[in-house]
């Protein structure tokens, strides 16, 4: 990879903060084909994209969109339309649990008290929503964080396609499709790994 950092900042995720940054970038790679990410600056949202970590950008984790996918990078995306939710993809050994959970996260970097199953708490939020306002996670710069000094954990952002002006119906629903079908095999393989742990 080119020593030089994308033009993007967007892009160029910092790991300097985070004191176990080897278990961070392990954390963050399982998400790599299966959550989008938004950039703000130049309001793009890129559903295939590689995650490096350059040996000459220490503690860096750089985004690279796959240039050859044009159809998988949605333009036009205001920021108005991508929002923080609060919520928090966190490892279950962080509970002593296996798997992954969402959580909420209190403003000082610790821990919430509500803890559920990743998927069944997706779910259970995706199937609240209404149609015209589905829930759609992306991640954008940021959303990688530490908690109790060792543990990382995923923020989630959410697009509402409703809110890009700049979109036909037509573009809102596949990027709608393509964030759910990611969200899909992202529980796929979650699936596959309990399977896994299972016959170990």
């Amino acid at each position: 990879m080119s020593s030089q950092l994308p033009t993007n900042s967007d892009l160029a995720w910092d790991l300097d903060e985070f004191s176990q940054a080897d278990r961070a970038m392990e954390f963050v790679r399982q998400f790599e084909t299966t959550l989008c990410v938004y950039s703000p600056s130049v309001e793009q949202i890129y559903s295939t994209y590689n995650m490096f970590f350059p040996e000459d950008w220490d503690r860096k984790l750089v985004i690279l969109p796959d240039a050859g996918a044009f159809h998988d990078t949605y333009y036009h995306i205001n920021r108005g339309s991508v929002t923080a939710t609060g919520l928090n993809i966190i490892p279950g050994q962080l509970i002593g649990k296996s798997g992954l959970y969402l959580a909420n996260v209190d403003a000082n970097r610790s821990l919430g008290k509500r803890q559920v199953p990743f998927e069944a708490g997706l779910r259970t939020i995706m199937r609240s929503r209404p149609n015209d306002d589905p829930f759609l996670p992306v991640l954008a710069k940021g959303d990688l964080r530490e908690l109790e000094q060792s543990w990382p954990v995923l923020h989630l952002h959410r697009v509402r396609p409703a809110m890009i002006s700049e979109m036909s119906n037509l573009d809102r629903t596949t990027l709608t499709n393509a964030i759910t079908e990611k969200l899909e095999s992202l529980f796929i393989e979650l699936h596959k790994a309990q399977q896994t742990m299972a016959v170990a």
